[in-house]
């Protein structure tokens, strides 16, 4: 287990990150997730010890690891540019570590052929340079890198932001099972919420050098603690303007001054004018009127007019768009309210 305990990160009179505690459990992808700036890259490096802490303690287990030199942790990095020898071959790059710590080569050869099977990697490529593979290649060799010498933690720092869409998607689906196959700690930073829903057990989102929730990719989504979170993570309709002014309407709500009010765009239901329907205990339907659609090819993103008031919602089937009255219904279980 890993043990973040009132972790304080200060450069001068910057402070980065504040008062962290938060525990990663044994075997567990556990995700830092935030903006540009936010604290999280920050607090993985000051785990693998290439940052001073101000104040506080790390742990891993029983261990204090505060002032423990880098290379005595036994956690291995995953950089965003991958930081691999580019003259090297594959073969090399991925031995370079046991090298190092003077593994003898009977042994040398037999890890690496065993981590490559693990990632793909043909024996092909592993007499290839590096700088011959493509950016997926290139990033299964530095995971292989990282793995080759057994660490107990693997951290990953935005591995994929610097692939295509496709790829990412194909190798976040990799790097899942890769770690479920090894059972390793694995922390992932990313500012890509799809990436940390995707992938993670748990996930920690960071604003402004705080943790503003930790919890299971679901909790998260559908149970934000904060409206940072609500607003980080998915697509949301601000329905405040609706609540206050209809207080009636909600009464499954705890109405109070200063709230606001949220939906998910997934969460509407949209019918037709016209169509019959019985509304279910909790939901509030609305008059409006479609005034804008986005064309995503498996589902439409639909803006409807209620009032003064536009909401965003997901729609696989199409609907027309000539002057289209549609009611608008709302479930009073699926807002989400924030002081």
């Amino acid at each position: 287990m890993i043990t973040f305990k009132d972790v304080t990160i200060k450069y001068n009179d910057f402070v980065a990150v504040k008062d962290l505690c938060f525990d990663v459990n044994d075997g567990e992808f556990f995700t830092f997730l935030g903006p540009s700036g936010c604290g999280k890259t920050t607090t993985l490096r000051a785990l693998v010890g290439f940052i001073q802490l101000a104040s506080g303690k790390i742990f891993l287990d029983d261990r204090d690891i505060t002032d423990l030199p880098t290379e005595k942790r036994d956690i291995k990095m995953v950089f965003q540019s991958y930081a691999l020898f580019p003259t090297m071959t594959v073969y090399e790059n991925i031995a370079f570590g046991p090298k190092v710590n003077k593994v003898s080569k009977n042994d040398i050869d037999q890890r690496v052929r065993e981590i490559a099977r693990k990632v793909d990697l043909s024996e092909e490529q592993l007499k290839k340079k590096v700088s011959e593979l493509s950016g997926g290649q290139q990033q299964r060799v530095a995971i292989a890198r990282a793995l080759v010498n057994k660490p107990s933690i693997l951290v990953l720092d935005e591995p994929l932001s610097n692939l295509d869409a496709k790829l990412r998607v194909q190798l976040r689906n990799e790097l899942k099972n890769l770690q479920k196959n090894f059972g390793i700690t694995t922390i992932y930073v990313t500012h890509d919420q799809e990436e940390a829903l995707t992938l993670s057990d748990r996930i920690a989102v960071f604003n402004n050098g705080i943790i503003e929730q930790i919890g299971t990719p679901r909790e998260i989504y559908e149970q934000s603690a904060t409206k940072f979170v609500c607003n980080f993570i998915g697509d949301n309709n601000n329905i405040t303007a609706l609540v206050t002014k209809y207080p009636q309407l909600f009464t499954q709500l705890h109405l109070q001054d200063k709230k606001e009010f949220y939906t998910r765009v997934e969460k509407l239901k949209v019918i037709p004018e016209g169509q019959p329907y019985i509304p279910n205990d909790g939901e509030v339907v609305f008059n409006g009127e479609l005034v804008d659609f986005e064309y995503y090819g498996i589902y439409t993103k639909y803006t409807i007019k209620v009032e003064d008031v536009l909401l965003r919602t997901i729609l696989t089937e199409n609907i027309p768009m000539q002057n289209q009255k549609v009611n608008v219904v709302l479930n009073q279980k699926d807002i989400l309210q924030y002081e």
